[in-house]
């Protein structure tokens, strides 16, 4: 058969890759064309957009881009209707790729949906949307299948990605790995702040003030994929740290703590067991709009999965030196850590276990083959 996938940043490319390889493994004869990155071009097919040139975020960013954003959803319509798939598959990125879909299900594709849509924070009204475009969903967190049983849309929960993506993985060797990228022995602690440049702008500064309060402990700035090193040079002048490009699990992997911007890093975070601080700030105006259409207690999945506060959440102008500096010092407390641990186990236990991209691209092939039966 002939997939189409649709993904729009960085954590989509890894769980459109892994699915790609799934796919290949269900479908040997799959012909796959997509909109991805670096990770997916690597397990195969065609690449026809990388999402690094579709990286807008915020109201005022995309604002700004809209034009652009407009010329890429009619390139995508038209290269849809050239290779004409049997399958149209979206991951995430829900203001993209609701638009297509829409579109899509009026030309008479075959719509699958990976990742929801975060409906569930806010917009609840995009579920008529989705209950309209979208033939079959599968939803990588416990909740999410439980939000939309709510209205009346059959969903399937296949567990989550970051699980495999994880376990997968070889285990870099400590000396090597301090060797190479001149560590020494000191307990290491993680920054991660985000993919996007809105995102690093806004939260790497806070982050390295607090650097020179530990100097028990060495920094590390975990490289987002989507950017060049060359980007976060003005940020290490007068920062006694070290930049680490594109080895974010290993990073996580030697982390004794980490501060993380709010999103997938917060549970890949979780999942290596790292004790962690999440952190989120965005300009003024994202912030107030934003603050009014999202109606969740927490902003970490971290904390919404587990339904309670796990890791400490300090938002917009919670977010400060001294703010950073207090939470900081308490994860690095041993009794605090034993908590967090054992937090992080429950949380892994109600993520379903391993399989989730075996799981999808079986359910993925399974729907399409009866879908062409019943036309």
């Amino acid at each position: 058969m002939k997939y189409y996938i649709l993904v729009g940043e960085a954590s989509g490319d890894l769980h459109g890759s892994n699915l790609m390889k799934a796919l290949y493994h269900e479908d040997p004869e799959a012909d796959i064309r997509f909109w991805g990155g670096d990770l997916m071009q690597e397990a195969g097919g065609t690449l026809v957009t990388h999402y690094k040139e579709r990286a807008f975020m915020g109201f005022i960013e995309i604002l700004k881009n809209l034009f652009t954003i407009l010329g890429f959803i009619s390139a995508c319509k038209k290269d849809i209707a050239a290779f004409h798939p049997d399958v149209i598959v979206f991951i995430d990125n829900s203001g993209f790729n609701l638009r297509i879909a829409k579109w899509a299900k009026a030309q008479g594709y075959n719509t699958h949906y990976y990742i929801s849509p975060q409906v569930w924070a806010s917009r609840a009204g995009r579920v008529k949307t989705i209950k309209a475009t979208i033939d079959h969903m599968y939803v990588i967190l416990p909740f999410v299948e439980s939000f939309y049983t709510k209205y009346q849309y059959p969903v399937q929960f296949v567990g989550h990605p970051l699980i495999d993506a994880i376990s997968g993985r070889t285990q870099a060797d400590p000396e090597v790995f301090a060797k190479e990228h001149d560590l020494d022995e000191r307990p290491m602690i993680a920054l991660l702040p985000g993919s996007r440049k809105q995102e690093i702008n806004a939260m790497l500064s806070v982050m390295l003030s607090v650097v020179d309060a530990y100097p028990e402990y060495q920094f590390v700035i975990a490289g987002a994929p989507s950017q060049e090193a060359s980007f976060y040079e003005p940020f290490l002048k007068d920062a006694h740290v070290r930049l680490i490009m594109n080895k974010t699990y290993d990073v996580l992997s030697f982390a004794n703590a980490a501060l993380v911007t709010s999103g997938t890093a917060t549970l890949e975070a979780a999942l290596f067991k790292v004790p962690q601080v999440v952190c989120y700030k965005g300009s003024r105006i994202s912030y107030e709009i934003a603050k009014r259409i999202i109606k969740l207690d927490y902003i970490s999945l971290v904390n919404l999965i587990m339904n309670k506060e796990v890791v400490t959440e300090l938002i917009q102008n919670d977010f400060t030196t001294k703010t950073l500096k207090a939470a900081l010092t308490q994860i690095l407390d041993d009794y605090q850590r034993g908590q967090i641990f054992a937090d992080y186990y429950d949380l892994e236990q109600k993520l379903g276990g391993r399989g989730a991209s075996s799981k999808t691209a079986k359910l993925i092939v399974e729907n399409s083959k009866k879908s062409a039966v019943g036309s």
